[in-house]
């Protein structure tokens, strides 16, 4: 269904337009403060009206959206993919997203020293 006027949940819009696979992690990640609408943490019952931009940090990646249309319901993924103007970045490359430092099996826990390498390998501070 399509809102012609008016304004929609964030939380609900995030789900409609298929960002997030559940309403309840569109609002999971509203409450964690990973969604921002025009740059301001919301809660999941913010509104959201045609021409606000909506960032979204889930699976790993940040989406930018820019809301061109309101739905109510979910809706198909091509009809979702026209409610909205992608400005996200491209996704990271599958070799920087593999690079992930692996043990040996029965080494236990990794040490200080090695947390913090492989921290640093995975380009975390």
């Amino acid at each position: 269904m399509v809102a012609e006027q008016g304004s929609v949940r964030v939380d609900s819009w995030i789900w409609s337009v298929r960002l997030t696979k559940t309403r309840s992690l569109a609002a999971a990640a509203c409450r964690a403060g990973h969604v921002r609408v025009n740059g301001e943490r919301v809660k999941p019952a913010q509104a959201v009206r045609p021409g606000d931009e909506v960032r979204l940090f889930h699976a790993g990646r940040e989406r930018i959206v820019v809301v061109s249309r309101l739905v109510h319901k979910r809706v198909g993924a091509p009809v979702a993919a026209e409610c909205y103007v992608d400005n996200s970045p491209p996704p990271p490359p599958r070799e920087v997203l593999a690079a992930v430092g692996l043990r040996d099996r029965g080494a236990g826990r990794p040490t200080k020293r090695e947390r913090r390498e492989i921290e640093q390998l995975r380009g975390r501070s």
